[in-house]
C-alpha cells in the first residue's frame, strides 16, 4: 500500500467527515487505517476542526437524535455510547438536552407496547418484570420504564 501524503490524508478524511457526521475518534480510527503517523492524525484533526468538518456538540445532538428516535434507545445507552466515542462531559449533556421529553417517553411506551405483545409470564409482576428488563437492555432507567408501565396497564381494561 502506497504511502499517502498528509494533503492526500487531509482530503480523505474531508471526504469521510462529508458524507456522515463523525467524531475526533472514529476519524482518528481512518486516519491509522491509512497509515497516518500520530504527528499527521493531531494536525488533520486541527485542521478538521477548524474547517468544521468535525463538531463534537453537533456530532453528539445528531447521534442522541437518531438513537433515541430510530434506534429506540434511552439515555443510559445513548451515553455510554459516547463515552465510548471518548467524548467530552459537556458535548454529551449538551446532546442530551434536545430529547423532546414527549416524543422520547411516546417512544418507550410504543417499544414496550411492541414487546408486551410477546411476552408471558405466570402473572402480570412477572411481565412486568420482563419488560423492564428488556427496556433496561435499551438504555432506560427504571424510573422511566415504571412511569410507562403503570400509565400503559391504566389505559387497558381489567380482563
Amino acid at each position: 500500500m502506497k504511502e499517502l501524503s498528509e494533503k492526500e490524508l487531509k482530503n480523505k478524511a474531508e471526504a469521510y467527515c462529508s458524507a456522515a457526521e463523525h467524531c475526533p475518534s472514529e476519524v482518528e480510527t481512518k486516519l491509522r487505517q491509512w497509515g497516518a503517523s500520530d504527528d499527521w492524525i493531531v494536525c488533520v484533526l486541527q485542521d478538521l476542526e477548524k474547517d468544521r468538518f468535525i463538531d463534537v456538540n453537533r456530532f453528539c445532538r445528531a447521534f442522541v437524535r437518531d438513537k433515541y428516535r430510530f434506534a429506540g434507545w434511552g439515555r443510559v445507552k445513548i451515553v455510554q455510547a459516547l463515552k465510548m466515542k471518548r467524548l467530552p462531559e459537556a458535548a454529551i449533556a449538551a446532546g442530551l438536552e434536545d430529547i423532546d421529553e414527549e416524543e422520547y417517553m411516546q417512544g418507550l411506551s410504543e417499544l414496550l407496547n411492541r414487546k408486551k405483545r410477546g411476552v408471558t409470564g405466570r402473572n402480570e409482576y412477572e411481565r412486568n418484570m420482563k419488560l423492564l428488563r428488556f427496556a433496561a437492555g435499551r438504555g432506560y432507567t427504571t424510573e422511566e420504564v415504571r412511569k410507562c408501565l403503570k400509565e400503559t396497564w391504566e389505559d387497558e381494561p381489567v380482563e
